[in-house]
């Protein structure tokens, strides 16, 4: 576990993070250290669509870190407004960590809530004892593993709102990474609700 987030904070360098974030490299540098002693114990059995952890930056918007994703040579865009974007605050009983980095633990990218409207979704998350990801958390997962959106299935995330009926997503537009919004009561085939386990700050 160990090996990958060091390949993490390696991917966060190579994009340019810490001139993002408005840091030097040391001091981003000393904001992800904790991080390493609070990961999660290595999964014993795999499911499809888990993911073990993602580093999530949050001193970088979204607008700018979906540009950094790249997934077989195409870039990640949004054509939301970076004011919009901001409006997508955390849903009642999402805890985000404070500072400026945390991790995500078991992450799935809900292959399960397939052709399920975000509306049914959420109460299915809600079930399993597991919270719906934020658009911070959801380019997380897409910057250091952008494959997910090929090998498993593009995701919503339920768990920034900013009081309409919108949901934001990832999905595959024209082969690039893009982020946008559907509406919380339409299904799509194509689309689950991603979820994590467990947040773990510093």
């Amino acid at each position: 576990m160990g090996r990958e987030f060091d390949r993490q904070v390696e991917n966060l360098l190579r994009k340019g993070y810490p001139e993002l974030a408005g840091l030097p490299e040391g001091v981003f540098l000393r904001h992800l250290a904790p991080l390493k002693e609070r990961l999660p114990e290595p999964p014993t059995s795999r499911e499809q669509g888990r993911i073990p952890f993602v580093i999530v930056v949050s001193l970088v918007p979204a607008d700018k870190a979906i540009s950094l994703v790249e997934l077989d040579g195409k870039r990640g865009f949004t054509q939301m407004e970076a004011d919009d974007l901001k409006r997508f605050t955390p849903v009642a009983g999402v805890q985000i960590p404070p500072g400026a980095a945390y991790l995500v633990a078991d992450l799935d990218t809900g292959g399960g809530t397939l052709n399920v409207t975000p509306d049914e979704a959420i109460k299915t998350i809600a079930r399993e004892n597991r919270s719906p990801l934020t658009i911070d958390e959801g380019v997380a997962l897409v910057t250091h593993y952008p494959e997910v959106l090929k090998t498993r299935n593009c995701f919503s995330l339920l768990g920034s709102r900013c009081g309409d009926r919108r949901v934001t997503a990832i999905w595959i537009s024209g082969g690039s990474p893009r982020l946008g919004w559907c509406w919380a009561g339409n299904p799509h085939t194509w689309l689950g609700s991603a979820s994590c386990g467990s947040r773990v700050g510093g």
